[in-house]
């Protein structure tokens, strides 16, 4: 249903984007966005986009990290600049519907300091 790319490894000050492609039309969903877990923590939000393009992120990506969708290629994307070493992490994407969470496969996303 979803399917993240993205990842890789990038240097401290460096960019990614991240895509998370649906295979209907996102905008069937609610809300979409992506989660970083790191190795023994759980899923933290990083950022979320709604249906109708209002934002929300956590705070320590704030002004590097931007989230937004293409519904015509029902594709949200992560735009991840400034990188730092603590946003290495596996990253999932996610849609909501009313009654249901779907969630993407992770991708992998390593900052090298």
């Amino acid at each position: 249903q979803l399917q993240a790319s993205g990842g890789g490894l990038v240097q401290a000050g460096g960019s990614l984007r991240l895509s998370c492609a649906a295979s209907g039309s996102i905008i069937s969903f609610n809300t979409m966005g992506w989660y970083r877990q790191t190795p023994g923590k759980q899923r933290k939000l990083v950022a979320g986009i709604t249906r109708g393009g209002s934002t929300n992120y956590e705070d320590s990506v704030k002004g590097r990290i931007t989230i937004f969708r293409d519904n015509a290629k029902n594709t949200v994307y992560l735009q991840m600049n400034s990188l730092k070493p603590e946003d290495t992490g596996v990253y999932y994407c996610y849609a909501d519907q009313p009654v249901r969470r779907y969630w993407g496969q992770g991708t992998l996303v390593t900052v090298s300091s």
